[in-house]
C-alpha cells in the first residue's frame, strides 16, 4: 500500500456496526460473569455440604450451602430477565452484517457495484442498513455517534480498482484470516488444558471416594470433585473450545483461497461478484458460530 492509500479500519465502518458491536460485547461480558458466578456458587454449596460446623445449635456449613444456593438462584433470575446471551448473539450477528455491508459498499462489491448513479447506490446502502436494524434486536441498541456512510468509505469507493483490491485483501481478508488462525490456535490449546483439568478433578474424586470407603477420611470430598467436574464441563461447553478451533481453522483456510481469487480479478464486474463471494464465506463462519452457541445454551 502506498503512502497515499489509507486503510479502512473499524473506525471507518457504519455507526450501526459500532453500536451492535458494543451491545454484543456487553452481553458477552454479562453472560460470562453470570455463568462464572453460578458455577462458583454451585461448587461453594457443595463444599459447604461436606462439612458440619455448628455454632450453638446452628449448623453454619448448612447455612452456607443455603445462602450459596439462594444467591445462585437470584443471579439466575436477574440475568434471565436481561437475557445477556441474546444480546451477545444477536448483537454480534447485527455487527457482522453491518460490517460486511460496509465493506461491500466501500470497495464496490455486489450489491453496490461501481458504474451506477452514486447517490442512488448510497441511498440503497442506507436503506439496507435500516433494514438490518429493523430485523435486528429490539433492545440493547444505543444511538450511534457515527454516520452510516463514513468519509473513509467514500474515499475508498472513489479509488481505482487496484487500490480497492489491495485495501480489501489487506484490511479485510488477510486481517480476518489472521484473526481466525490465531483464534484456532488459542482454542485448540484451551481445549487441551480444560480436558487435562477435568481429568485431574476426576482422579481426585476417585481417590477421595476410595479414601472415604476405606475409612481414611470421614467426609465426602468426592462430591466436591463431582461439582468441580460439572462446573468445568459447563464452562468448557459454553466456550466451545474444540468446536471453535475446528471452525476457525477451516475459515482461515477458506479465506486463504478467497484471497488468491481476489488477487486475480481484473475487471469491475468480476470484482463485485468476488467481493460478494468473499463476504458470504465470512458470513458462513458467523452463522455456524451462532448456531453452535445456541445449541450450547439451549
Amino acid at each position: 500500500m502506498s503512502t497515499t492509500e489509507k486503510p479502512l479500519t473499524d473506525d471507518g465502518l457504519p455507526g450501526l456496526f459500532h453500536v451492535a458491536d458494543a451491545m454484543s460485547l456487553r452481553g458477552q461480558r454479562d453472560y460470562l460473569r453470570a455463568l462464572r458466578a453460578r458455577l462458583v456458587l454451585a461448587v461453594l454449596a457443595a463444599v459447604c455440604g461436606v462439612f458440619a460446623f455448628k455454632v450453638g445449635r446452628v449448623d453454619v456449613a448448612a447455612v452456607g450451602t443455603g445462602v450459596a444456593l439462594l444467591v445462585m438462584l437470584l443471579v439466575e433470575q436477574h440475568f434471565r430477565g436481561s437475557s445477556p446471551e441474546t444480546k451477545w448473539y444477536d448483537g454480534r450477528a447485527l455487527a457482522e452484517s453491518a460490517k460486511s455491508m460496509g465493506w461491500r459498499f466501500a470497495v464496490g462489491g455486489s450489491p453496490f457495484p461501481l458504474g451506477e448513479d452514486e447517490r442512488a447506490v448510497e441511498l440503497r446502502f442506507i436503506q439496507q442498513m435500516g433494514a438490518l436494524l429493523k430485523d435486528g434486536p429490539n433492545s440493547g441498541i444505543t444511538p450511534p455517534d457515527r454516520p452510516t456512510v463514513s468519509q473513509a468509505m467514500r474515499d475508498l469507493r472513489r479509488a481505482d480498482l487496484a487500490t480497492r483490491k489491495r485495501t480489501y485483501i489487506a484490511d479485510r481478508i488477510t486481517e480476518q484470516q489472521t484473526w481466525y488462525a490465531a483464534k484456532a490456535t488459542v482454542n485448540e490449546r484451551r481445549a487441551g488444558q480444560s480436558q487435562r483439568v477435568l481429568y485431574v478433578f476426576a482422579f481426585a474424586g476417585i481417590i477421595a471416594a476410595f479414601a472415604r470407603a476405606f475409612g481414611y477420611i470421614g467426609f465426602d470430598l468426592a462430591g466436591v470433585a463431582a461439582a468441580l467436574i460439572a462446573a468445568g464441563a459447563a464452562w468448557a461447553g459454553t466456550k466451545q473450545y474444540s468446536t471453535l478451533a475446528r471452525a476457525y481453522a477451516y475459515a482461515s483456510t477458506e479465506l486463504g483461497i478467497v484471497k488468491d481469487r481476489c488477487a486475480l480479478v481484473a475487471d469491475e464486474a468480476a470484482w463485485a461478484a468476488e467481493v460478494a463471494d468473499a463476504e458470504e464465506a465470512i458470513s458462513r463462519e458467523h452463522t455456524m458460530w451462532r448456531a453452535s452457541r445456541t445449541r450450547a445454551t439451549s
